[in-house]
């Protein structure tokens, strides 16, 4: 027989098994989603591992590449397939040939180390010596919160001695060797590095990502690719515009209020400094920090969060009678003994003494132990802003010490003991200045109290030096604090996006277009709240020092920016663009005010630093929003299906406009997913740990994935269940980023 044909003849009889690839990764995918469970449960990931999970993936890899033999697909596509396949290929050799572990070094031992502890705890020789010469701690200005750790040490080689250093973010390479900074001993004379090594895991590895993103251009700019057909698709040509309804949103003011300060006076406290969330900050911060986590709001009966801060320190009886702080949890209220969400300080005492204590927590149920928590956690709030613990206002010159750490402040609150180095005169001072200004607010001298403050903060300036942050940024987080209310932005966003989802529907439902007038409007608005978060999410970056995506809040307003922004750059291919961006920002946004409830600008620590990580959460929350666009477009197309019968046009419109965005969305989280696992190799050694969030990240990508494969699989090709697969895939995005965080943990939960 002929080569050709006996080809062929393979190939016919193959056809078969056509669908096995996506048989087995489907299995996969059910795997790894209950692979993460057992994790949490029992500890272990060697599911991922097993010989079982390997078997699988190498008969996925088989077949996968004799489906693709079957087709003749474009070089775009098969360098998409290929370079995951070399991506695989490099974890199965770093899987096999690779070693990661942990080797101790100690200041002044008699003889280099020469051995490393794997993580089943064996030891494993190294082809030369370490000796540690020193440790060093370094701090954000002004603070002890730790910048980054920095192992200086030399290598002895039969070739001689060379000198190397380690620090967070910056490998030290020799002979196939990675060393990483993972921990140090207390007393600072000690360092704990991670080994890894991976001679040729991690080359083809990073060969696979590298391909894999000049694939994705390739394929993006090839003109017979599926996506730039799909542009040129003739249901894009026709557009529609829609229509909202507004509404207002504001608040009622109480009037009666507890004691307090002059809000001009109540002001001057806020321009002082102070130490809290390991970074120096104007007292503002604490103030409206501690207003919302008490209240709910930041701002409580008209009162601004200074005179909230300072009611309770001057003016505590009249305080501790005011109902301000929240309490949502039924339980806890029952507790409590209140009715409604609105607690007093004494409500926490009774008469047989505090009603949260240990003793009483024993009846409570397991679901509601966290709000008793919450509400501890306030009352411990409270209690250090009145007997003024969380007032640490005074800083100190420290000098430098035996442990490597430099000149740095340390600060001191009206409650805290003194240090003996402290000069008699300067500890007057720090123990005297608070009581004499409550001396003036209680003969309402508010005039003498201004000027304390100013002394107060004359002595905070002299004594920090060099050491104090720049006027500039402090000014700025005065002005971040200010602006920083999302929660008006947010319902309004809500409320346009369904008005104008259901509006734009029932008009969709009818054939009626909307006037542009409207679209132009909604559009304008949508554009100013774009700017205001832009600024916003400028201003704290500028103060936080660092790119304003570390944490959920932080990440759920990026996504937010992101939705507004795709909205304004898909309004005319997308008719529900409009809508779409309103409710993705304000979900989005009201997701980020859970995080607010104790918002935190905070030093970064430093594992975080690094720049891959804002490119890596700044490309998934783009991925995010367009996976939302698809999955609320989806939603439209099934609600126009299930109310008309000769619908059959827009249905498809909406299939070919969602398959449009799918593309990039893959690809961005798909490369958003590989940039997370550059900087987890740059930060700690290991590319891929099979942490939850990567595995759900990984999941998700494949979910979509096979959506792009409607000439494999034909259910693709129908609407319905085109736009039914996209709504029902959304919930492995909201498993990905809320299910990991609040259920399954790991080293990439949120706050």
């Amino acid at each position: 027989m002929p080569a050709d044909k006996a080809y062929n003849h393979i190939l016919l009889r193959m056809k078969p098994l056509k669908y096995l690839p996506f048989i087995l990764l489907m299995l996969l995918m059910l795997l790894m989603a209950v692979a993460t469970g057992v994790e949490k449960m029992r500890g272990t990931t060697a599911i991922y591992t097993s010989p079982w999970t390997v078997a699988l993936w190498v008969a996925l890899v088989a077949t996968g590449v004799a489906h693709l033999l079957r087709h003749k697909l474009r070089p775009a596509v098969l360098l998409i397939h290929g370079a995951f396949v070399l991506i695989l290929a490099g974890a199965s050799v770093t899987h096999i040939s690779g070693l990661q572990g942990n080797i101790h070094l100690r200041q002044g031992a008699s003889a280099p180390t020469s051995a490393f502890t794997d993580d089943g705890g064996r030891r494993h020789p190294l082809p030369f010596g370490l000796r540690l010469e020193k440790f060093t701690l370094e701090y954000y200005p002004g603070t002890v919160a730790p910048m980054d750790f920095v192992s200086t040490f030399t290598v002895t080689d039969e070739d001689g001695t060379h000198r190397g250093q380690v620090s967070m973010n910056r490998i030290f390479r020799y002979r196939h060797y990675r060393f990483y900074q993972s921990g140090y001993d207390t007393d600072g004379r000690g360092t704990t590095l991670s080994v890894s090594y991976d001679p040729w895991g991690i080359g083809l590895t990073y060969g696979g990502y590298a391909l894999l993103l000049v694939s994705f251009l390739l394929y993006l700019a090839d003109r017979q690719s599926a996506f730039r057909r799909l542009l040129r698709h003739p249901l894009l040509k026709r557009t529609l515009a829609m229509g909202v309804l507004l509404t207002t949103y504001g608040y009622t003011q109480a009037a009666d209020v507890p004691r307090t300060l002059p809000r001009e006076t109540a002001e001057s406290f806020g321009h002082l400094y102070i130490y809290y969330n390991d970074r120096i900050c104007p007292l503002q911060t604490l103030a409206k920090d501690f207003t919302v986590k008490l209240t709910g709001k930041s701002v409580y009966k008209g009162l601004t969060p200074e005179q909230v801060l300072t009611g309770w320190f001057f003016y505590y009886d009249s305080w501790k009678e005011e109902p301000c702080i929240r309490i949502k949890s039924k339980a806890v209220q029952h507790l409590l003994d209140i009715d409604g969400k609105m607690a007093c300080l004494t409500d926490f005492a009774g008469t047989d003494g505090y009603k949260l204590d240990a003793g009483r927590l024993s009846a409570v149920e397991s679901k509601d132990r966290r709000a008793v928590e919450e509400a501890n956690e306030k009352f411990s709030l409270v209690s250090g802003v009145a007997t003024g613990s969380l007032w640490r206002i005074f800083p100190f010159r420290m000098q430098a010490d035996s442990l490597g750490r430099s000149e740095r402040l340390a600060w001191y609150s009206l409650a805290d003991r003194l240090p003996s180095a402290m000069p008699h005169e300067q500890g007057v001072f720090v123990r005297g200045s608070m009581n004499y200004v409550a001396e003036q607010v209680a003969r309402k001298d508010f005039s003498a109290v201004n000027a304390l403050l100013l002394k107060m903060r004359r002595y905070q300036e002299r004594e920090m030096g060099d050491l104090a942050p720049p006027a500039f940024r402090i000014r700025t987080e005065r002005l971040y604090n200010r602006l920083n209310n999302s929660l008006p932005l947010a319902a309004a966003s809500v409320i346009l996006g369904l008005f104008s989802f259901g509006y734009y529907c029932r008009r969709l439902m009818q054939g009626q277009a909307v006037s542009r007038r409207v679209h132009v409007f909604l559009l304008s608005l949508l554009g100013v709240g774009l700017l205001y978060l832009a600024g916003l999410m400028a201003l704290r970056g500028f103060v936080s020092g660092h790119v304003p995506l570390s944490n959920g809040h932080e990440t759920m307003q990026g996504m937010a920016v992101c939705a507004s922004a795709l909205t304004l750059c898909l309004h005319r291919r997308l008719p529900m663009a409009v809508p779409f961006g309103y409710l993705v920002c304000g979900l989005a946004l009201m997701v980020s005010m859970m995080g607010e409830s104790n918002p935190q600008v905070t030093n970064l620590l430093p594992v975080l630093a690094s720049p891959l990580l804002s490119v890596h959460v700044a490309v998934i929350m783009i991925a995010y929003a367009l996976l939302a666009f698809i999955m609320l477009n989806g939603v439209a197309a099934l609600l126009l299906t299930a109310s008309r019968r000769d619908c059959r046009t827009e249905v498809e419109r909406l299939q070919v406009i969602s398959r449009l965005m799918l593309y990039p969305a893959v690809f961005l989280l798909a490369i958003g997913i590989f940039i997370g696992a550059v900087w987890a190799n740059v930060s700690w050694g290991r590319y891929w740990g099979w942490d939850p969030k990567e595995v759900w990240a990984l999941i998700t990508m494949l979910v979509y994935a096979l959506m792009l494969h409607p000439a494999s699989l034909p259910a693709f090709r129908r609407p319905v269940f085109f736009h039914s697969y996209a709504v029902g895939a959304f919930l492995c995005v909201l498993i990905t980023y809320f299910g990991v965080n609040f259920l399954l943990g790991g080293l990439h939960g949120y706050a």
